[in-house]
């Protein structure tokens, strides 16, 4: 108890003189919430939902490939809208181009799939540049679509519709 009190009166006669102390700048940056997770193939891997598709995309430093289940994004991905969508989290990062990507999509229809395609590439991206995860985040990239079709109830037609009404 005796060690407090002396302690404690120090620190009154501390404080007179903590004006004349200058407090400390760190001049150092701050070191990245995350690390670079990369695979002995030099990849970095994640996993792309959207809807009910799922897409496991594996990205590594290149020309801008991008294939998907063993096809050209162009073939497989026809519509110009879809090819746009799962080129966004690029053109954020200012990274067109400069990555191949390989994925394999399962579940769900096209357009779910190059959403799951666009959410899988984010996470990558942010893996293998950890930097670039703020820029991705804004963009509201790495957030999970939650939409999901409703299950059909019963009593109802589909999920909220109820049969037609017969008076007679």
């Amino acid at each position: 108890m005796s060690d407090t009190r002396q302690s404690l009166a120090d620190l009154g006669t501390m404080q007179d003189g903590m004006e004349a102390i200058a407090p400390q700048v760190n001049n150092n940056p701050p070191p990245p919430l995350r690390e670079q997770e990369i695979d002995a193939y030099g990849r970095a891997y994640a996993t792309g939902k959207r809807k009910n598709a799922i897409a496991r995309v594996w990205l590594k430093p290149g020309s801008g490939k991008i294939i998907v289940n063993g096809r050209d994004q162009t073939v497989y991905f026809a519509r110009p809208t879809l090819r746009l969508v799962i080129n966004q989290p690029f053109d954020i990062a200012e990274r067109r181009d400069q990555y191949d990507v390989m994925c394999t999509v399962v579940g769900g229809g096209l357009s779910g799939q190059a959403g799951a395609v666009k959410h899988g590439i984010a996470q990558a991206l942010t893996r293998y540049e950890p930097t670039l995860r703020t820029v991705v985040k804004q963009a509201g990239f790495l957030t999970r679509d939650p939409r999901v079709v409703e299950r059909k109830k019963y009593g109802k037609a589909k999920a909220r519709r109820s049969f037609q009404f017969s008076k007679r």
